[in-house]
C-alpha cells in the first residue's frame, strides 16, 4: 500500500510534532521513497536556514521607537 503524506505531516516530522506512530510511518516512508526523503531533506535544509537567522530588529529600527517614546515623557 502507497501512504501519502501532506506537507503539513512533513513539517511537523521536521519539528519532530509527530505523535510516536506517525512519526514511525514517516520514517518509514522515508526510508521507501527517495522523492519523499528528497522532499524531506530540502524541508530539513529549509529548517536549518530559518533557524540561523537574525532575531532581532535593525538598530535603526529600536532607535526610532525609542525616540518615538521619549516624546511622551517630554510631553508628561
Amino acid at each position: 500500500m502507497i501512504k501519502t503524506f501532506t506537507h503539513e505531516k512533513l513539517l511537523r516530522y521536521v519539528y519532530n510534532e509527530l505523535p510516536a506512530k506517525e512519526h514511525q510511518e514517516v520514517e518509514h516512508a522515508l526510508l521507501h521513497d527517495p522523492e519523499l526523503a528528497t522532499i524531506c531533506a530540502d524541508l530539513l535544509l529549509a529548517q536549518r536556514c530559518l533557524d540561523g537567522l537574525q532575531r532581532q530588529p535593525r538598530q535603526q529600527t529600536t532607535d526610532s521607537i525609542l525616540q518615538y517614546s521619549r516624546t511622551f515623557l517630554k510631553a508628561g
